[in-house]
C-alpha cells in the first residue's frame, strides 16, 4: 500500500458516487492504495489543483482533459484518463416564470428546443432582458450539451441569450436570487432547486444525448502507473456496486451522509433511482444516471466533445486532434479491468450533428 495517501478531488455531485463509495467500502485499500478524497468547491479549483500537482487525480468534466491539453482558459497540463465516471445525470432547471412561458408540461415531458426558442424570441420581441442560462464551467459537458440543444431549436447561443458560469453548489441559490433564469448542472442541484420551489426541471442531459458520458477520473502527469491502475480498479468495482438496484438505498444514504448532509435525503436519492421531480410528482428517465457502462472512457465520445469545442470556436484550429485528445488512452482502464475480470462495455451512440 502506498506510504502517503493519494489526494483525489471531487465536486459535490451525485455522480461523484464511485469515489465516495470506493472510500466508504474500503475498495481503495483492497487494491493496495491509500486515497484521501478532497472536496472542491468548483471545477476551476479541480483544474488548477491537478494542473499544479496539488491533487494526484480528480473527478473531472469529460471535456476538461481536452481543455487542459489545449491550454484553454490559460491553464495547460498533461493528464491521463483512467476511467469514465457516470453517464447521464444532468438537469436543465428553469425558473418557474420561464418554465411557464415555455409551456413546460406539468407531468415533466422534456421541453422541446423549439418551444424554448419561441419563449426566448417572445421575450426579445417584448424588449425584456435577455435570458441568462448557467453552465458549470466554460469547457464542460453541460455547456456543450446546452449549446447543442439550443442550436437544435434554431437559437444562436452566442447571440440570442447569455450563457454564464455558476459552480454546481451555487446553482440553486443563483436561480433563487434571480442571477440566472435557468441552469444545466449535475444532480442533485436541479432537484434541490425544485424541492425549494425556485425551479422546475425542464429536461435532462440524457434527453439531449441519451447515455452520454459525463465525468472522467483523470490523473496528473507523473503518477506511477500502478497507483493509477489501483485507483481505477477501485472505481470500477464501486461502479459495479452502484448499478446493483439492491444497493441504491445504501448508496443514497452514503451520499447524503458524506456529501450532502444539508440537503433532503429524498432529493439526494432521486438521481440514483433514475427519476427527476415534476410539478405532478416524478418522471422516470429513459436515460438515467448509471455508472458501470461508463467506466471505459471512449475516444469516439471524447472526439464528439472536441468537435463541439471546435464548432463554437473554443479550440484553436492549429491544435491537432491527436494533441487535444492525448489524455484519452485506455491502457489504465484495461489493466484495472483485467484485475477485476471486467468485460468491455458497449460502445456509445453519438448524437446527430447539427449544421452550423
Amino acid at each position: 500500500m502506498s506510504a502517503s495517501p493519494l489526494r483525489i478531488g471531487y465536486v459535490p455531485l451525485t455522480d461523484a458516487a464511485p469515489l465516495v463509495v470506493a472510500e466508504a467500502l474500503g475498495l481503495f485499500a483492497q487494491h493496495g492504495v491509500r486515497v484521501a478524497l478532497s472536496r472542491e468547491s468548483a471545477w476551476a479549483a479541480v483544474r488548477d489543483r491537478v494542473a499544479h500537482g496539488l491533487l494526484d487525480g480528480a473527478h473531472m468534466l469529460a471535456p476538461m482533459p481536452i481543455a487542459l491539453a489545449c491550454g484553454l482558459g490559460g491553464v495547460r497540463a498533461t493528464v491521463s484518463v483512467g476511467a469514465g465516471i457516470g453517464r447521464n445525470g444532468n438537469t436543465l432547471t428553469l425558473s418557474p416564470a420561464l418554465a411557464g412561458e415555455a409551456g413546460l408540461d406539468p407531468a415533466g415531458s422534456p421541453l422541446s428546443a423549439e418551444a424554448f426558442a419561441a419563449a426566448v424570441r417572445r421575450r426579445a420581441a417584448a424588449g425584456r432582458p435577455m435570458v441568462r442560462l448557467a453552465a458549470v464551467f466554460p469547457f464542460s459537458s453541460h455547456h456543450y450539451l446546452l449549446r447543442h440543444w439550443l442550436a437544435s431549436g434554431g437559437l444562436d447561443p452566442d447571440r440570442d441569450l447569455r450563457l454564464v458560469v455558476v459552480p454546481p453548489p451555487r446553482t440553486a441559490a443563483a436561480l433563487a436570487g434571480g442571477e440566472v433564469d435557468g441552469f444545466l448542472s449535475g444532480e442533485p442541484w436541479g432537484s434541490h432547486a425544485a424541492a425549494l420551489g425556485v425551479g422546475r426541471v425542464a429536461l435532462t442531459g440524457g434527453d439531449v444525448w441519451p447515455d452520454h458520458p459525463e465525468k472522467v477520473l483523470a490523473f496528473r502527469a507523473g503518477l506511477p502507473a500502478g497507483q493509477a491502475v489501483a485507483v481505477t480498479a477501485a472505481v470500477i468495482a464501486a461502479a459495479r456496486w452502484l448499478d446493483d438496484p439492491a444497493n441504491r438505498g445504501d448508496a443514497a444514504a452514503l451520499m447524503h451522509e458524506r456529501v450532502f448532509p444539508t440537503l433532503d435525503a429524498a432529493t439526494v436519492r432521486l438521481a440514483l433511482d433514475g427519476v427527476v421531480p415534476t410539478a405532478a410528482g416524478t418522471r422516470a428517465l429513459p436515460a438515467p444516471m448509471r455508472f458501470r457502462e461508463a467506466t471505459l472512457a471512449r475516444p469516439e465520445a471524447a472526439a464528439w466533445w472536441l468537435r463541439q469545442m471546435r464548432r463554437w470556436g473554443h479550440v484553436p484550429e492549429a491544435v491537432p486532434d491527436s494533441e487535444a485528445l492525448s489524455a484519452y488512452g485506455d491502457a489504465t482502464w484495461r489493466a484495472a479491468a483485467a484485475l477485476l475480470g471486467e468485460a468491455e462495455p458497449e460502445t456509445v451512440t453519438l448524437p446527430e450533428e447539427i449544421a452550423a
